[in-house]
């Protein structure tokens, strides 16, 4: 029987919660928990997901859950994957693999029984540990000397480890973000680098995906940096050059001064870019791409100077985008305080809606047409002069002089 490499002092708690018991009484002794959950429990970090592997195929995974009376999902069974959902939890329990024959991210696999076998298909040592319930831990590769380390090194030959999935080389950045020192590992950057050219190959989908969550985490403008010296970035987000990063390094530092979370549509909207040919590069969303577009275009500026007024007004101005706006602003800040004061206002502010609408003015007997809609901007015009204060008698008496014009 195998021996492990070491043992947790005590399992972490999702191992024991009611769910995770369920789903092991029902899977059986064989079942660990693998990849990311173990690695996060090693460094005291709340896991994102919860994810197993068993020693046997997904048909057999698939009916042991059945007869536990536990929900399984076949969300990539072709592929060994199955999704118990118990309790409002889901867990994603895998098959064990091994590569039958290799031809980039499309292997042929089988289901096999071979724990060494299915952690060396893995990309870093740090995610190829395994955890058996009752915390005993199966490390092959060095993975948790290398957390300690503060390294992150592919498993095996880095440039054949990159050539199976090139968007591992993404994720080699993302995780030295937040697992990695100082230095990185120098075969690993050195294997980014060479195969670098064969980034233009992946779905802009994926390259979202995986860009998005390194943009949002941890020290995400030194990363890019790094990036862009090692050429991952000439297709992808050229635009990353050195005034942008500087922006955005400076962003994420009054993001972390206000207690804001950091998001990657505000963060792009630094970069001097196009917003309609970036969302096509990257294939965002109509909500992501309509977003980045007003992020991008010139907006009303916020001075919070003595005329309390004024910047009343340029908040109204600044509409939905208020609170994103004055982040991005205060990224040319020199002055934090000055900046965390026009933030505080922000979030204080409650957007007024015009109490004189299209309805109205139809009440009025003005219907829809030539003029229509510039008779409503008049109106929001004067209301927003006024300080938001002209009352809607008032409006609805200049909307009736106007049509009487």
């Amino acid at each position: 029987m195998e021996s492990p490499a070491d043992r947790l002092a005590e399992p972490p708690a999702w191992a024991l919660d009611a769910p995770a018991r369920k789903l092991l009484d029902a899977l059986g002794p064989e079942a660990r928990f693998v990849g990311g959950c173990v690695r996060d429990a090693l460094i005291g970090a709340a896991p994102a997901d919860l994810d197993l592997g068993v020693p046997y195929p997904p048909e057999e995974t698939v009916a042991r859950l059945k007869r536990a009376k536990l929900r399984a999902i076949p969300t990539g069974i072709a592929h060994g994957t199955v999704t118990a959902a118990i309790e409002g939890r889901n867990f994603e329990v895998t098959s064990l693999r091994r590569d039958v024959e290799t031809f980039g991210r499309h292997a042929r696999v089988a289901f096999g029984a071979d724990w060494r076998e299915d952690a060396a298909r893995r990309d870093f040592t740090i995610n190829a540990l395994s955890m058996a319930p009752d915390g005993a831990l199966y490390d092959y590769f060095g993975g948790r000397a290398d957390l300690v380390a503060r390294r992150v090194r592919f498993i095996g030959d880095a440039r054949a480890r990159i050539g199976e999935d090139v968007l591992r080389l993404l994720r080699f950045f993302r995780f030295h973000a937040r697992f990695g020192g100082d230095a990185f590992d120098p075969p690993g950057l050195a294997a980014c680098r060479a195969c670098a050219a064969s980034l233009p190959g992946l779905s802009a989908e994926r390259v979202r995906a995986e860009m998005f969550r390194l943009i949002e985490g941890p020290r995400a403008a030194a990363m890019l940096a790094a990036m862009r010296e090692a050429g991952a970035l000439a297709h992808w987000l050229p635009e990353a050059d050195g005034p942008a990063l500087a922006r955005l390094a400076s962003l994420a530092r009054f993001e972390a001064a206000a207690g804001e979370p950091p998001d990657a549509i505000r963060a792009l909207a630094v970069f001097d870019l196009d917003a309609r040919n970036f969302a096509a590069r990257w294939r965002l969303s109509n909500v992501e791409g309509a977003r980045l577009a007003r992020l991008r275009a010139p907006p009303a500026r916020v001075t919070l100077d003595a005329d309390a007024p004024a910047t009343r007004r340029a908040f109204y101005a600044l509409g939905v985008d208020l609170r994103d706006r004055v982040l991005i602003d205060a990224a040319d800040f020199t002055d934090v305080a000055a900046a965390l004061e026009r933030h505080r206002r922000a979030q204080a502010w409650t957007r007024p809606t015009s109490p004189v609408g299209g309805a109205d003015l139809r009440a009025l007997g003005i219907e829809p047409g030539p003029g229509f809609g510039e008779l409503l901007h008049k109106i929001e015009s004067t209301w927003i002069a006024s300080d938001f204060a002209a009352s809607k008698e008032s409006l609805l008496e200049l909307a009736k002089n106007a049509a009487r014009a």
